[in-house]
């Protein structure tokens, strides 16, 4: 079992940045990756990036591409998301998944665990 608990939203200014963090605990040593995932008020989730714990494979949504990062420290088995020029349409409420098996990063039923969420509000 995964737990995983994300922290660092909040609201900001558009054009502003957050920084994410998602803590994963438990039996983290078979994980294949990590990913954030949104959801806006009304909108289905959607996948934003994705970082495999290996670190060889990293992957953006088209809409965050260059402005977000994705990282992970295996040390302390935490992902980050760092979100810069934020945009209105980027607030979401954002859940940090995990995943054991392989195959497209954006594919949610792959994930087994999931997050309670963190509230992102970006203002204009």
């Amino acid at each position: 079992q995964v737990q995983l608990v994300e922290s660092g939203g909040g609201s900001v200014q558009a054009g502003g940045s957050l920084r994410l963090s998602c803590a994963a605990s438990g039996v983290t040593d078979n994980l294949a990756g990590m990913a954030w995932f949104r959801q806006a008020p009304g909108k289905g989730r959607e996948a934003v990036a994705y970082r495999s714990m290996s670190g060889d494979s990293t992957m953006y949504a088209n809409s965050v591409k260059g402005r977000f990062t994705v990282s992970l420290d295996n040390t302390k088995n935490t992902l980050h998301l760092q979100m810069n020029d934020l945009k209105s349409e980027d607030t979401a409420m954002y859940y940090c998944a995990a995943r054991r098996g392989w195959g497209n990063w954006y594919d949610q039923p792959l994930y087994i665990y999931w997050g309670q969420g963190t509230q992102v509000t970006v203002t204009s």
